[in-house]
């Protein structure tokens, strides 16, 4: 390998410290203000010499993008997000805005994904600093909102039409070092609220009136049992991509477990509320249902059949919809293949390459036209109380992603 090729080495102690230096700005969203963070990474790429912008639609929650300019235009991006979940303090053993204790960093980020973003930053100085271009044109894209799914990240980017890329990786956490994975797909959602009307009466005379609670929980019922044996039928290349999901997660949960939730639409019953005391026959109730589909499967369509399923129903009704189809990269496409290539290279193990069993800022970028995977070592601590890091995978994560921009280039022009 000439040393054009070889990929730039990252320092251990500059990740970790990076990354400390992300954490310590708490960022929790709600409200998700990330104005100082901001600022942070905007003074840290304009020393390098980068070319930085500025979109917010929310001033309070700027998204930030840079490029590094490569021997090629074929531009491949980096994106993260910024912003975290909350954290209790009174839950945590260590402190949430950063903490190094021998290999592990704790603090609320460390895994989902300030250590993500930190490399992604030292990948861009490490190119600097050895006064070398890489491959392809680097862009990165530092978001905020996306914790909570809001408009003011990276879709207030995509609308702004400041977004271009071939290619796109984004440091979401797909696994840990010993269950190493890429996540090329996810999943479709339906979102359903239902209501129910009946006829109030006294609750020891329930048979005069109509209770809306049972009415609605009938109806849940038969969404619940059709959808267990509704017929999926996915595109051709997904077929591989849910096989290597089953494969992965049958590692962490039993086999048919990890089937059922790749092979058929999961129903989650997320809220349900009605009546108003124990003496009367409730005359409204509403509830909401989390369904999802695996990547490829016509939302829409099953919408349509749910609707029909309650068409002779008359006491109840979906008031509310928000759905989405489920977004997938083949797996022999450049992106998949080089970013394949770059993390079996480092981690000597096998990587599957799996759809997520949610959706993201993947999906927005997918449906923008925008190829893009998801990869970064963490650990299992996203959102909880404690959450942390370690070094070794916040360097097996920077290691992958220097590696990457040689390995999409080389695919990206067939060799």
């Amino acid at each position: 390998m000439s040393s054009r090729e070889r990929p730039p080495e990252i320092p251990r102690e500059r990740l970790v410290e990076t990354t400390l230096d992300l954490v310590a700005f708490d960022t929790t969203n709600p409200p998700g203000d990330t104005r100082e963070i901001v600022d942070w990474i905007e003074s840290a790429l304009t020393d390098l010499g980068l070319e930085t912008e500025r979109v917010a639609t929310d001033p309070t929650k700027p998204n930030l993008l840079a490029t590094l300019p490569g021997e090629r235009s074929t531009t491949l991006l980096y994106s993260g997000h910024l912003d975290t979940v909350p954290y209790d303090p009174d839950g945590w053993s260590y402190d949430p805005l950063g903490e190094r204790i021998d290999n592990r960093l704790y603090g609320r980020g460390t895994t989902d994904m300030k250590g993500g973003v930190a490399a992604m930053l030292e990948l861009a100085r490490t190119y600097v600093v050895a006064d070398r271009r890489p491959p392809v044109t680097l862009a990165f894209a530092f978001v905020s909102d996306e914790e909570v799914a809001g408009d003011a990240g990276l879709q207030a980017v995509l609308d702004a039409g400041r977004l271009t890329a071939d290619a796109c990786v984004i440091g979401e956490p797909t696994g840990p070092l010993n269950a190493p994975s890429i996540t090329v797909a996810d999943k479709g959602s339906l979102w359903l609220t239902l209501e129910a009307t009946g006829e109030a009466a006294h609750g020891s005379r329930p048979m005069l009136g109509t209770n809306a609670i049972d009415a609605l929980w009938d109806a849940l019922e038969t969404i619940r049992a059709r959808l267990a044996d509704y017929p999926i039928t996915v595109p051709v290349p997904v077929e591989p991509i849910l096989e290597e999901s089953i494969d992965y997660y049958g590692e962490s949960m039993n086999e048919d477990t990890a089937r059922r939730l790749f092979d058929q639409p999961t129903v989650n019953l997320g809220t349900i509320e009605g009546g108003e005391t124990v003496n009367s026959v409730p005359r409204f109730a509403r509830a909401e249902l989390d369904i999802r589909l695996p990547a490829g499967v016509d939302t829409e369509a099953v919408l349509e059949d749910v609707r029909e399923w309650l068409h002779e129903d008359k006491d109840v009704s979906i008031t509310d919809v928000s759905w989405s189809v489920g977004t997938y990269e083949a797996p022999e496409s450049p992106l998949v293949d080089a970013t394949t290539t770059a993390a079996t290279a480092v981690l000597d193990d096998v990587v599957h390459r799996r759809s997520a069993t949610g959706g993201g800022d993947a999906k927005r970028l997918r449906n923008a036209g925008i190829p893009t995977v998801e990869f970064a070592i963490g650990t299992d601590t996203v959102h909880a109380c404690d959450e942390y890091t370690t070094v070794d995978a916040l360097e097996t994560t920077a290691r992958v992603y220097a590696r990457l921009p040689n390995a999409f280039a080389r695919r990206d022009v067939g060799e």
